[in-house]
């Protein structure tokens, strides 16, 4: 939990420097165009974050890049693939769930067997670490060699 922890905080602040830059960005048009921008933040920003969270967590990698820093990754539980769509549906529930009732989302962590939160559990995703599994799959991959 203190990685995911962590994880979270590091992409916080990437995504508050995302942020940022795009609000410059957006003053500087803003002006240039009289105003006619600064509306078009209402909608760039969100979905740059979303952006976000569909590019890292949709990659081949399935992690942001705080939790790659942190050493997990994002694994679906009910055998479906994970893409950026169900990367993005994670990122938006967690918010969700996270801004209606925080402490009860962390105290699903103590409860559950596999220490999942309420959005991993809606979605049907599990964190985990991801050094282990890189053991586990070049051990699978070796052991099945297909002609």
């Amino acid at each position: 939990m203190l990685r995911r922890a962590a994880a979270y905080l590091i992409d916080l602040f990437i995504i508050g420097a995302l942020i940022t830059s795009i609000t410059i960005v957006g003053v500087v048009v803003g002006f240039l165009t009289f105003g006619l921008a600064w509306g078009a933040l209402l909608l760039v920003l969100p979905i740059s974050v979303v952006m976000y969270y569909g590019a890292t967590l949709g990659s081949f990698k399935r992690a942001t890049l705080g939790m790659q820093m942190m050493d997990i990754v994002l694994t679906p539980t009910r055998g479906q693939p994970l893409d950026g769509w169900l990367a993005i549906i994670h990122a938006l529930v967690f918010w969700v769930t996270i801004w209606i009732s925080w402490p009860v989302s962390l105290l699903f962590v103590l409860f559950t067997p596999r220490q999942q939160m309420i959005h991993d559990l809606i979605v049907g995703t599990l964190m985990l670490r991801r050094s282990p599994m890189a053991r586990h799959w070049a051990r699978s991959q070796a052991g099945s060699t297909s002609y």
